[in-house]
Formats: C-alpha cells, structure tokens, sequence
C-alpha cells in the first residue's frame, strides 16, 4: 500500500517509473504531463510516492537524463547506477512541487486539493462529495462520501467524463452495480397465482353436440 501522507496538496503528480531498462540504471517512465519538455529536465527533483516498507520511502529522485526509445520515455536518475538499484523504483509515482499560484493549465490534470469537497454528479443528480484521492499504481480512486457511506470511483475518462472544478461539479457514469446494490432476482419460491375462472357454469352439451 503506498502511503500518501507525505504527498501533500499543492504538488502534481507528473509521472509513474515502471521497469528497469537496460543494466545502467535506466527506468521507463509512465508520464502524466502534457509538457515532458518542461517537467522533465536534467536537475528535477520529484518526491516519491513508495510502499512505506521500500528503501525510498521518504525520498526524492533527481533526474540526470531522460530518453527516449521506441518513443517510449526512459530516465536516468541520480543515485541509481545499475539495474538492480532501479528494480527498487518499480511502480513509484513521481511527484513535484509547484508554486500554489501557479495556474494547471494541462489537460485533465489538477491539484488534490482543487477536487476535494467538489459535488460528485450521476444523471444530473448528486450522490455526494468527493473527499480525498488514492493514487494507486494502477490508477486513481476517488472516494466519495455518500449517503450510504463511502464509495470508491476509478477516476478514468468512461466512468469519469468530465471535472468542472470552476462549477464545483465531478460528473461520473458508473457502470451498473458500482454505487448500488444490483436488483435482487426474483424470489422464485413465491407460490405462483391460480388463473382466474368464471364464475358462470360450463353448457352442457345435448346427445346431438348442442349446447343446452
């Protein structure tokens, strides 16, 4: 389980290390930035978002370098010199700090902080209030306090569309069974009803096939 505490409000989250490249301390990189070019050059310093049980815990990164190849995104990072050391940083998430009054201006990225205590929205209607994020190696969650307690969200594009953080609005589509509880099947001891009979005698038919 990562552990969030040290991750605080006003940074973003710009990047994911996912495997060791080569044998000389190369990661590929997993970028959530629309601006690689600028978030991602010789001197950055991230913080680290690690199981608290891993050697990083704790720490920040400094990126060297970064490549690319097969236009796939590859850093090489200060204190990592060989592949070993970079199977340690397998999953980490990469964090940086930014001025609070710096403006997010790229797409479907935004602060914590900024979608915190935002209206969860379903069909036009709210179903509660998002109260904090996971960030998991995976994906995102957003938990969200409902009148029946909390729901956890996949924060994706299909069941996430759209972020109004200027309205206050989080509009979700969530699949059937996601919020709910799906329908129960009908109970099929129930006895079945007896069809209905008139309550008029049945004519009784006369020796030539006649009624009476």
């Amino acid at each position: 389980m990562s552990d969030d505490s040290t991750i605080r409000a006003t940074q973003l989250r710009v990047g994911r290390l996912t495997k060791a490249h080569g044998l000389k301390g190369a990661i590929k990189l997993e970028l959530f930035t629309d601006d690689p070019g600028r978030r991602f050059v010789p001197g950055a310093v991230f913080t680290l978002q690690v199981p608290t049980s891993s050697p990083w815990h704790g720490k920040t990164i400094e990126l060297v370098e970064l490549r690319w190849y097969n236009q796939h995104a590859v850093g090489f990072f200060k204190g990592v010199p060989d592949r070993e050391a970079a199977e340690t940083l397998a999953k980490a998430i990469l964090w940086i700090d930014q001025d609070s009054a710096e403006q997010t201006d790229e797409e479907d990225a935004w602060y914590d902080h900024q979608l915190v205590g935002l209206a969860v929205v379903r069909d036009g209607v709210q179903i509660g209030t998002l109260t904090r994020l996971e960030h998991l190696p995976a994906q995102d969650l957003l938990i969200v306090k409902t009148a029946n307690g909390e729901v956890m969200i996949p924060f994706v594009k299909a069941i996430v569309p759209s972020v109004d953080v200027a309205a206050g609005i989080i509009t979700i589509t969530p699949p059937p069974g996601l919020l709910e509880e799906l329908p129960d099947e009908p109970d099929t001891d129930e006895p079945v009803p007896e069809p209905e009979t008139s309550e008029e005698p049945a004519a009784t038919p006369t020796p030539d096939g006649q009624g009476a």
